[in-house]
Order: C-alpha cells, then sequence, then structure tokens
C-alpha cells in the first residue's frame, strides 16, 4: 500500500516503460502483504488502543525530524529546518520522546523532506516508475534518496542499539502498514495504476511543496485523475 496522493494534487504522466516486469512485482509484493504482513497489521490494528496506536505512529515520525532538518538544510529552507528542529525538541522533550505530538499544539507542523525531494529540488529527473521487491513504488530518484537517508545521512535511528533496532524497525512497519487499511477503500480499478498513479502524485506533492503548478482538469484526461477526497 501506498499513502494516498494529497487532495489538490495534479496528475503527472507516468513514466512506466518497464510496466510488464512491474505488474510481476507488484503482484508478488500483494501475495506477501496479502498472506503475511496485512494480517498481522490488522492483528495489530484490532488489538491496540487508538491512543496507543497514535503514539507509536508520532514517535516513528519524530524519528523522522533528523532527516527533515538535514534535507530542509540541503534545499536551503531554513524555515522548514528551523520547524524540523523545533518539532524534534518539543515532541522530545515534552511529548515524552514523541509519544505526544506537542509541537502541532505549538502551530509547528510537520513537513516531510527526504533526499529524494533534495534530488528532485536541484533538478534530478525521476526516472522511470519501479515496483521493488518488498519495498513497493519507486523510482531511481526516490530510491536513491531512500537508500541515503538510511545509510549516509544521520539518524535518529544510529543511536538503537542491535537487536532492538530491528523490534523497532518491525513494528513501524507494522503501525504504517495498519495505518493504511482505511485507505485501502478509496482503491478503485486497476489496483496496479491506481497505485502507480497515487505514489507519483504523492511526489510531485511533496516535492512541490504543496503547491499545484497543473490545473488538474486541464489535461482532459480524467482516468488519471485521482478521487478529490483521496
Amino acid at each position: 500500500m501506498q499513502e494516498p496522493a494529497p487532495s489538490g494534487s495534479a496528475p503527472v504522466a507516468p513514466n512506466d516503460p518497464y510496466e510488464s516486469w512491474n505488474r510481476k512485482v507488484f503482484s508478488f509484493n500483494r501475495f506477501v502483504d496479502r498472506w503475511a504482513l496485512k494480517p498481522v497489521a490488522q492483528f495489530y490494528r484490532d488489538v491496540t488502543p487508538t491512543v496507543v496506536d497514535q503514539g507509536v505512529t508520532n514517535f516513528f515520525n519524530n524519528l523522522q525530524e533528523v532527516r527533515n532538518f538535514i534535507n530542509s538544510l540541503l534545499q536551503l529552507k531554513p524555515e522548514s529546518a528551523v520547524v524540523a528542529a523545533g518539532r524534534f525538541t518539543y515532541n522530545t522533550v515534552f511529548g515524552l520522546g514523541g509519544i505526544f505530538d506537542v509541537a502541532t499544539a505549538f502551530d509547528l507542523p510537520e513537513q516531510p523532506e527526504d533526499f529524494g525531494q533534495t534530488l528532485g529540488y536541484w533538478g534530478a529527473g525521476s526516472g522511470p516508475y519501479l515496483m521493488l521487491p518488498f519495498l513497493g513504488p519507486s523510482t531511481p530518484r526516490h530510491f536513491t534518496g531512500l537508500a541515503s537517508d538510511a545509510f549516509v545521512f544521520p539518524s535518529a535511528w544510529d543511536s538503537v542499539e542491535s537487536p532492538e533496532v530491528y523490534y523497532a524497525r518491525a513494528l513501524q512497519i507494522v503501525d504504517k502498514r495498519a495505518d493504511l487499511i482505511p485507505a485501502e477503500a478509496f482503491m478503485s480499478g486497476d489496483n496496479y495504476i491506481f497505485v502507480r498513479n497515487a505514489f507519483l502524485q504523492r511526489r510531485q506533492y511533496l516535492i512541490n511543496d504543496g503547491k499545484v503548478v497543473e490545473d488538474p482538469f486541464a489535461s482532459g484526461n480524467s482516468e488519471d485523475l485521482m478521487l478529490e477526497d483521496f
């Protein structure tokens, strides 16, 4: 599953030269999800109180603020960098390690930034659409960003010892998958195309910092439009 495209994001022209191979990987990922990940995520969602589930999500989101801070600086966005630093400080100190998102109450909303967005900011093309085994939808630019954020730049995860880091990562994956279960209700038509377009639209939305640079109703291709509320 992929996070839904934000409301108001413009459609994008998919560059998908490897669609035949991507569909095979997509089917493999859905098989793994159906028989392994989703049942665990559904059980987690059923037994975990809402306040605990939200606390887990907040905790892992707080760890990403270090990534947001670094990439905001690389994109020459000092205001976003200050927000990321403030969010991490407030949520870590006053939010019990990030369990409570007190920074939002202080008018410091999360501003996700990753190295894939940084590459896009400096003009790097996204490259062809790729469906990666286990990792899901991606592009060369997005995958390079993921690898850089995970293995090159400093991260709050660096302070987590082994084997606890593997338990934490597993919990993060299950929590993320559980949070995406309600989004399945929005899926329609060809699931592969739906996920592909949702991913590409969301990435473009993030790179443009939420600015719509194209009228979604001007393209004349209504088949690529996402549901207004998805």
